[in-house]
């Protein structure tokens, strides 16, 4: 078994309303690349946003007086704090940290994913004082890419990853998570299958999207401009999978 991670270098900065599929279709036939079938792509959700508009300029925001509150309370700029109030469905923590610039806002963001600050990001964006947010439905954004992939390529199964970095609790550091899903299984469970010495298992359900997601944080690095990997050599079946399908029920979350 081999798995092989390529990154796919040329994909130039982003704006609003291009092509995403057309510049990476562009991009592997300039690198002369070419889709195999059970080929994954992960895209970072930066140029997914970026493309569709989803930037925010913290010179339009005026904040509430919860946010003002709530700013006071983790030292962040009121106006951030606003924009992280209006993509998310509750604030489930809000501490200030001496050790670090500002505090932490845990929030459950709209889309129903557990993370820091909504998911606004303020990294790469060439606009001052602004923040990017996440595309309005990653799910639908993965489909349209793996639609135009594999009409135009005429491979098929093509599976596409939109990922965003994700803090974890319990754990230090940060790592890619799948947040949008397109023919890759997002949690496939080998419940009633054999382990290598003959055990039935009886839980087990590996993260599949969310492991490749991970992966592609070693080529994906901040400052290397690389905002897409490719995952060659996996086994998988396509199905309609969401990225929503890995996020744990509220009645088994044990830590709220």
């Amino acid at each position: 078994m081999k798995v092989e991670l390529h990154a796919i270098k040329g994909i130039p900065n982003i704006n609003l309303h291009d092509n995403i599929g057309e510049i990476l279709l562009a991009t592997l036939k300039n690198g002369k690349i070419q889709c195999c079938p059970g080929d994954i792509f992960v895209v970072a959700h930066k140029i997914v946003s970026k493309s569709e508009g989803r930037i925010v300029s913290y010179k339009d925001i005026k904040p509430s007086s919860r946010a003002i509150e709530l700013a006071r309370k983790v030292r962040k700029d009121p106006r951030k704090v606003e924009v992280i109030l209006s993509e998310c469905k509750q604030v489930i923590r809000a501490i200030d940290r001496p050790d670090q610039d500002e505090g932490v806002i845990i929030t459950e963001h709209k889309l129903g994913f557990i993370s820091a600050n909504s998911c606004i990001d303020e990294s790469n964006i060439e606009q001052d004082e602004s923040c990017l947010l996440l595309p309005q439905n990653p799910d639908q954004s993965a489909r349209e890419l793996r639609s135009k992939l594999e009409n135009f390529s005429g491979v098929n199964p093509i599976g596409v990853i939109i990922s965003d970095t994700f803090g974890r609790a319990w754990r230090i550091g940060q790592l890619n998570v799948a947040i949008g899903l397109a023919g890759v299984p997002a949690a496939p469970t080998l419940k009633g299958a054999e382990d290598a010495f003959g055990y039935k298992l009886r839980v087990t359900q590996p993260a599949f999207a969310d492991e490749i997601a991970a992966s592609s944080g070693l080529l994906m690095t901040k400052g290397g401009k690389v905002p897409i990997i490719l995952c060659r050599g996996l086994e998988w079946i396509p199905g309609d999978n969401s990225a929503r399908d890995l996020i744990r029920a509220q009645k088994e979350d044990l830590f709220r």
